[in-house]
């Protein structure tokens, strides 16, 4: 049987530093990070793809705002803005995957799967919102939003800006993730859980509700979908080539293996922030911890090589 893998893209799949996020771009990143999943296909994986989409579900919930306010076209939520990033990302996943497999002479199919996530209504994390969602503000236009909309604010820790923050509820479980590996293990390739899923919630009546403001992690969701679709690897794609510690410091060390204990050790020290590696980190412990399967993080250009990356394990 061939090999099933959950690959994460990281935010740079999509919209790279200094990009303003235009069509052409989007696309031309998304063919550039989908060219190195056709080593992944070559070594015998079935693949499913997750990604995140906080820029572009930013920019969709203002065009709603700009809608109502200029034409009093009904303002969207943050649950339908999630959505359309669904489709509007899968689309150019889609394509461009469907352009690499023609290139490659490979026989697939490529499918987006609208993904919804179930979560706790009454999870804490409704009382403390720190996702960032959309583009950077100054303090002043940020201020400005915030009480006109009532939305919340925070400084980006690197200083670039000011963007909102919603609340980020833990993923429970991945609506019709059996449909998806059934999909996958078919041979087909399955964009889901885009942007860490739609989340919604179950009521007293047992009837399913969108969660207003808020968005889950993409990356707890991909641990989770890649655990419940009983997944053999794990790749968590970002903008570096290896988990470090003392990031960016004199004293940097580059890490090949981390064990579960030393990573959950590392991470309560708080040696990867959360606006950074932090996320990656605490859904691959999920996943090893859940699965007994290693997790990697590494740089999209690096999947040609397999020993590439810093693999996390038991």
């Amino acid at each position: 049987m061939k090999k099933l893998a959950v690959v994460a893209f990281g935010g740079n799949a999509l919209l790279r530093a200094g990009q303003t996020g235009t069509a052409d771009e989007q696309e031309q990143n998304s063919y550039e990070t989908c060219k190195n999943l056709i080593e992944l296909i070559k070594d015998d994986y079935n693949i499913v793809i997750t990604h995140g989409n906080g820029p572009q579900v930013g920019s969709i919930y203002l065009r709603s705002e700009a809608g109502y306010t200029l034409y009093k076209i009904p303002k969207m939520p943050l649950d339908i803005s999630v959505a359309d990033s669904q489709g509007e990302i899968g689309y150019m996943i889609e394509r461009q995957m469907r352009n690499l497999l023609i290139e490659n002479h490979i026989e697939k199919k490529i499918i987006t799967v609208l993904t919804q996530v179930l979560v706790d209504k009454n999870d804490s994390a409704f009382s403390v919102p720190t996702k960032p969602v959309g583009p950077y503000y100054l303090k002043e236009e940020a201020d400005l939003l915030a009480k006109t909309n009532n939305w919340l604010f925070k400084e980006d820790p690197r200083k670039r800006g000011w963007r909102r923050v919603v609340a980020s509820p833990r993923p429970m479980d991945i609506i019709n993730y059996e449909l998806i590996a059934q999909l996958a293990n078919e041979g087909h390739i399955v964009v889901a859980a885009g942007g860490g899923g739609i989340p919604v919630y179950l009521d007293e009546k047992n009837t399913f509700r969108p969660v207003e403001d808020a968005v889950i992690d993409k990356d707890l969701a991909s641990a989770l979908l890649a655990y419940q679709i009983q997944a053999d690897a794990f790749f968590i794609l970002t903008d570096v080539a290896k988990v470090c510690l003392n990031f960016n410091k004199p004293n940097q060390v580059q890490l090949d293996e981390l064990k579960l204990e030393d990573a959950k050790r590392y991470y309560d020290a708080g040696e990867f922030p959360a606006g950074s590696m932090g996320p990656k980190i605490m859904a691959a412990i999920k996943f090893v911890e859940c699965s007994g399967k290693e997790t990697i993080i590494t740089e999209a250009t690096q999947l040609h090589d397999l020993n590439s990356g810093t693999k996390i394990v038991l």
